[in-house]
């Protein structure tokens, strides 16, 4: 084994603790060995012991899935959102999805617009060179203002963000968990049971959870 190699081997265990923290989610030994291998040059041997090890420390979790383990860091770590706190999250939520659904339209109608004769293409120029004389002014206007977001502010805005979409991760995650038990004993297919109880998913609505 070469040094480096050696060396990021000898690191495996905060290596891996570090990104299962960032992910906040359930993965096996082969899914951390195919995420990391090529940039930390770990073998799957040494990522292997690394979780095990990790697991009998108590610094993450480790649960049987069928003939699989699967590693997860201990929830209890994270902070504790209140009930308040989930319902900025819903209500966040339902602002993004109308969001979506508004940026879903406009790319009909510019998918529509497509279609338009010469003339009609030459108005609807005009009508937007108005509309973005219109966005000209205000930001000028913005620009020669003086009372802008201060870097606290933004930075707080930005803190608030990571705060909720780590929820979010955590409450999918824990809704994921809970259908897949379910589902282990359920006879009928996944899409017939999320029908039947009437589970609505992200992707049903076009909605991405954001990067971290």
């Amino acid at each position: 084994m070469s040094k480096g190699r050696a060396e990021a081997a000898a690191g495996a265990a905060g290596i891996l603790l570090r990104y299962l923290r960032e992910q906040n989610r359930p993965y096996s030994a082969q899914d951390v060995f195919g995420n990391l291998q090529r940039e930390h040059g770990l073998g799957k041997a040494a990522m292997v012991k690394a979780l095990e090890q990790l697991a009998q420390q108590g610094k993450i979790k480790e649960k049987m899935y069928g003939k699989q383990k699967i590693y997860f860091v201990d929830q209890e770590q994270f902070d504790i959102v209140s009930d308040a706190d989930l319902q900025c999250l819903d209500a966040k939520i339902v602002d993004l999805t109308a969001k979506v659904q508004s940026l879903q339209q406009t790319c009909r109608h510019m998918e529509a617009a497509s279609a338009l004769t010469t003339p009609e293409m030459q108005k609807e120029i005009e009508e937007l060179k108005k509309e973005c004389a219109v966005y000209t002014e205000r930001l000028k206007n913005i620009k020669a203002a003086t009372n802008h977001v201060t870097p606290e502010e933004k930075e707080q805005v930005y803190r608030e963000r990571q705060k909720y979409c780590k929820e979010w991760r955590k409450r999918k995650r824990m809704a994921t968990e809970l259908c897949d038990a379910i589902l282990e004993g359920y006879p009928k297919s996944k899409k017939q049971f999320f029908e039947e109880v009437g589970i609505e998913t992200d992707e049903d609505y076009n909605v991405n959870l954001p990067d971290p």
